[in-house]
């Protein structure tokens, strides 16, 4: 009996990983893509829509990450790695908004 619970859990803790690392993924690319964005438009005196889009998808990408660090199998680091890899997009994106 004991054992179904772990199976479930470990499952349960697995599509809760899954969906994490995606929304990592979204996260970073919606804050590349307001940087890039940035780089279409003539320079502004406001900071626009697109530079408060990039400062809350940061936002939301700090506690998500943390959560994906508790949650992440860690025996498996190549496929916990991946998504932590593609969230690195944000430091790219971070570096060339201070560029503008």
């Amino acid at each position: 009996m004991g054992q179904l619970e772990n199976v479930g859990t470990s499952v349960d803790a697995r599509a809760y990983n899954r969906v994490r690392s995606r929304i990592l993924i979204v996260l970073s690319f919606t804050a590349l893509l307001a940087v890039l964005s940035g780089y279409t438009q003539p320079l502004q005196p406001d900071e626009g829509a697109g530079a408060h889009i990039f400062q809350l998808s940061i936002v939301a990408l700090v506690p998500m990450i943390l959560l994906f660090l508790a949650t992440a199998d860690w025996k498996l680091p190549l496929r916990s790695a991946r998504p932590l890899a593609l969230s690195t997009t944000f430091w790219f994106s971070r570096s060339l908004e201070h560029h503008q």
